[in-house]
């Protein structure tokens, strides 16, 4: 049950709806209580009990809830009717317009203190964040979200510490993007918190820290259960959108609490919509593997797919990541012009503070082009583009690769001793294959 308001705004709350209605303290109180007793409560000097709160509340012709919080009628229910409005908004990919949405419920929810819903509204616009890219706005939604529910069982904060996560990890702070992911997949996995849907959400999103870092079959592994996990979360579009027209009829008529029980089940489902974003992963992943294992038909058609899932969801950040990876396994398959504008097209999307590593890896990608086409001064440029955005990152395993292909360029081109310059930072990056200095993996789930 909500919190109430003190006694003397209770008070001061029944003396205002007593006058409206033209009622004597006396006939507010009979038959079970005295006018005493209500000239007593509305001065603030007794705190009423349930009991005498449900009377009052019948007598005057408003709930129970109402008359302890001040509420008005229908106010939770109605927020949560439009918090799965808002839901929707983002599930389709207009995050600029659900972003609004979310920010004046926020404004609601907390002027009502009705806590639940100010967490659902904060990571609303933590996704909203993510989905345009303001990552700093993002990770600071997420943050709040994780304070305000901090009494909360871990499985319902899973997702603010997954939106903080990805915060991290698309603004190219590896390490402890994986960090945060691993240590609550551990403490869901060994504390006995086998939600599916927390964990679907939070082995999906560390497929690609992993990635980047080189850990690759702790990769595969995280896609392994992610791809286990999916089917029961299930594609809940169809199934939203029956909840919510379901809602609207039972609040016409007037059953609350029966509207409430669909509206979870809606917000539930929404949310669940946004795992389908993450679930592109397991198909880039697939796709990364095909590529590494020289299979670049199935890997183009896996990468392709990926593209398609997160293009639909109009999650443009993570639609250019995955451009990227199809960009090389374009080249490797000889139409390097078809990567070359992919690329340029990712470019234009993305910046340091904004897919770092991506924006690394397509200059890599467009200077190896470039080199093929003996345009070895773009090339260069490209390299040392590329540099800067992983010393940034701290990307060293592919900071050492590059750091190879500038010091072999600079060595074709006659440049000596800045080609040994290059090599030698790229062997002060080395790091053994798969690594991430994280110790074990997290504990595995029940599958």
């Amino acid at each position: 049950m909500a919190e109430r308001d003190e006694p003397e705004v209770i008070g001061r709350r029944v003396q205002q709806l007593r006058a409206e209605r033209g009622l004597t303290q006396r006939q507010l109180a009979e038959p079970a209580y005295t006018p005493a007793y209500v000239s007593t409560l509305e001065a603030g000097r007794v705190r009423p009990s349930d009991d005498a709160l449900r009377h009052l509340a019948g007598r005057l012709g408003v709930g129970f809830d109402e008359l302890a919080t001040g509420r008005p009628a229908r106010l939770a229910t109605d927020l949560r009717l439009r918090l799965t409005e808002a839901q929707r908004t983002l599930a389709v990919g207009e995050a600029e317009a659900a972003a609004e949405q979310y920010a004046a419920l926020l404004a609601e929810a907390r002027e009502h203190r009705l806590v639940e819903a100010e967490a659902v509204a904060l990571l609303g616009l933590g996704e909203c964040g993510l989905d345009t890219g303001e990552l700093t706005e993002a990770r600071r939604y997420f943050e709040r979200a994780e304070q305000v529910l901090a009494d909360a069982p871990l499985p319902a904060r899973a997702p603010a510490l997954r939106g903080r996560a990805v915060s991290h990890y698309l603004a190219g702070e590896l390490r402890y993007a994986v960090y945060l992911l691993e240590s609550t997949l551990d403490a869901l996995n060994r504390g006995g918190l086998h939600d599916p849907d927390a964990l679907l959400l939070l082995y999906a999103s560390v497929i690609g820290p992993y990635m980047d870092m080189g850990a690759h079959a702790r990769a595969a592994q995280a896609a392994e259960y992610a791809l286990a996990l999916a089917p029961q979360a299930g594609d809940p579009a169809l199934v939203a959108r029956m909840h919510r027209s379901v809602a609207r009829t039972l609040l016409a008529e007037g059953r609350i609490a029966e509207a409430d029980a669909s509206l979870a089940k809606a917000a539930e489902l929404y949310r669940q919509l946004q795992i389908r974003t993450e679930l592109a992963n397991c198909h880039w992943m697939r796709g990364y593997v095909h590529a590494q294992n020289g299979d670049l038909e199935r890997a183009e058609a896996e990468l392709r797919e990926a593209r398609t899932m997160l293009t639909a969801q109009r999650a443009a950040l993570y639609t250019s990541q995955v451009a990227v990876e199809l960009a090389d396994v374009l080249h490797r398959r000889g139409k390097s012009a078809e990567a070359a504008a992919l690329l340029h097209e990712v470019l234009s999307d993305l910046s340091p503070e904004r897919g770092a590593l991506h924006s690394a890896a397509a200059h890599r990608l467009l200077g190896i082009i470039a080199e093929d086409a003996r345009d070895t001064e773009t090339a260069e440029e490209h390299y040392v583009r590329a540099l800067s955005l992983l010393e940034r990152a701290g990307a060293a395993g592919d900071l050492a690769d590059l750091c190879r292909l500038l010091g072999d360029l600079l060595r074709r081109t006659g440049r000596v001793e800045a080609a040994l310059d290059a090599y030698r930072t790229g062997l002060g990056h080395r790091t053994a294959p798969g690594t991430t200095t994280l110790g074990p993996a997290p504990a595995q789930p029940p599958l």
